[in-house]
């Protein structure tokens, strides 16, 4: 075990002789911002990055329909009860073209709606949210 374990280590050292002799060609060759060595590097860190950054980009959209859709639901049956309740006060309800409110959330999601479709196509829409939400950010991040 001891003659695995120097063999790695003398592997390790050679490594870090040739890693430091390549760091000085590069350096004495090319200029500093222009190192392949440090390009590569940062090429790779690009991509972990942009990995990381696609996944939350995910979220974020998941988050987002996810949001519209119990907003959604919870101020229509809101708005139904209110209804309900003036009736039986007898107070006359309110129509949708007399309420801003209502009037807002409908435009903002028709706004959602009509972003979504154009960017992914409009038969998806009839899928569920977590299809949406993936649709539309390979579309989003396919066109950046």
């Amino acid at each position: 075990m001891d003659g695995l374990v120097n063999l790695l280590t003398k592997s390790n050292n050679d490594l870090s002789v040739v890693y430091n002799k390549l760091e000085r060609e590069f350096q004495q060759t090319y200029p500093e911002n222009v190192n392949p060595l440090k390009l590569v590097t940062r090429i790779k860190k690009i991509q972990e990055d942009l990995s990381s950054l696609k996944d939350q980009c995910r979220e974020l959209l998941t988050a987002k329909q996810d949001l519209i859709d119990k907003a959604r639901s919870t101020l229509v049956s809101n708005r139904s009860l209110v209804q309900r309740i003036q009736a039986s006060c007898g107070i006359p309800p309110t129509n949708d073209s007399d309420d801003p409110a209502y009037a807002n959330l409908n435009q903002i999601i028709a706004e959602w709606t009509a972003q979504l479709s154009s960017k992914t196509g409009d038969d998806m829409l009839e899928s569920d949210s977590d299809d949406i939400n993936k649709l539309l950010f390979s579309a989003l991040v396919q066109q950046k």
